[in-house]
């Protein structure tokens, strides 16, 4: 969502195998890395080579999961691990001795399900507005827009796409997501490690609230009760709604592992939809386990004019009517979208 292009290392997930140094001791199964759907049953079991042993304990997360006296694998229960990397680890008593190894697989969630879109209306959206959060309230939208010496909040009419109220921000700030709770709309920044809240009528600012372990701002929503903060990783960060201080994250995976670069965000019936940075994909999430539920395919929906910052970056909801509303950085149109299940 950023004017500059950067990835994020994933070391989470960057364990192998790891043999002990005494012996050729190391393990069969899982395999390194190896995904597992949660709730199923997994095996451990060593690849001995000839190792002679008279017990072995086996760990998952350093708690013991069971024990065995000889070579045969032992079967663990999956449905009580949380998503993401597990480490496991064996160790090995033999004629007084003992020898460990180590070794990580993940478990990962049910495939999710896939989308389609069908575009129901389309309306006109400022091509200057770099998009980084969007509203729906009131009947009018609400836009927070980017880049450094261009960044804004806005309110704007819907239909005509006409700015209806705006506040500009100085040089050094690059706004980020927003969301409205109450009478009060919280913006994030993208690096000044801050966000500001306003008033939605005035856009006067009332007071501002520090990252804490979310360093950089990228995308906001709240749920209700609590603000879901992402910062361009695959976790959502929930947020104190009156102070926005930290109170807890969850790490956000897909049948295939981690889904980074979580973008733009909006609340909608119980789930977080999130825009996936350079991507024409919505990822719905749910927000109590950080499984990703559904994925919504918009590849197609926009003719982008440039090779770069025009990322599809804007979710909007109006619950009263059930419209879903999506655009882009710099698009010259806003639509309205059914998903369509595949």
């Amino acid at each position: 969502m950023k004017k500059i292009t950067y990835f994020i290392a994933i070391t989470a997930l960057a364990f192998t195998s790891c043999k002990s140094k005494k012996t050729a001791l190391e393990f069969a199964a899982p395999g390194p890395n190896q995904a597992v759907l949660k709730g199923s049953p997994v095996q451990l079991k060593l690849k001995f080579e000839s190792v002679t042993m008279d017990s072995v304990a086996y760990f998952v997360d350093d708690r013991h999961v069971g024990s065995s006296t000889d070579t045969a694998a032992i079967t663990v229960d999956t449905k009580d691990m949380a998503y993401g990397p597990r480490n496991i680890s064996a160790l090995v008593y033999s004629g007084g001795q003992s020898d460990s190894v180590s070794s990580t697989f993940f478990i990962v969630p049910a495939a999710a399900k896939n989308y389609g879109f069908e575009v129901v209306n389309k309306y006109p959206h400022d091509t200057t507005a770099f998009t980084q959060g969007l509203q729906f309230a009131d009947g009018v939208l609400y836009e927070s827009n980017g880049r450094y010496g261009e960044s804004n909040l806005r309110k704007v009419d819907l239909k005509t796409g006409k700015v209806l109220k705006e506040i500009k921000f100085d040089e050094k700030t690059f706004a980020e997501g927003m969301t409205l709770v109450g009478n009060k709309l919280f913006m994030l920044t993208w690096q000044q490690g801050e966000g500001y809240v306003f008033d939605k009528n005035t856009f006067a600012k009332e007071s501002s609230f520090k990252y804490e372990n979310s360093k950089e701002g990228w995308g906001i929503t709240y749920d209700g009760k609590r603000l879901i903060k992402s910062d361009g990783s695959n976790k959502l960060y929930f947020l104190d709604a009156t102070t926005g201080k930290e109170l807890h994250a969850i790490a956000v995976y897909d049948e295939n592992g981690p889904v980074d670069e979580l973008n733009e965000l909006e609340y909608i019936d119980g789930k977080v939809y999130a825009n996936v940075y350079q991507k024409d994909i919505i990822v719905i999430i749910d927000p109590e386990t950080g499984a990703v539920e559904g994925r919504i395919n918009l590849v197609g929906i926009y003719e982008h004019t440039s090779a770069y910052d025009n990322e599809l970056n804007g979710i909007a909801y109006d619950q009263a009517n059930k419209r879903l509303f999506v655009t882009g950085k710099l698009w010259n149109t806003l639509f309205e979208i059914k998903a369509i299940e595949q």
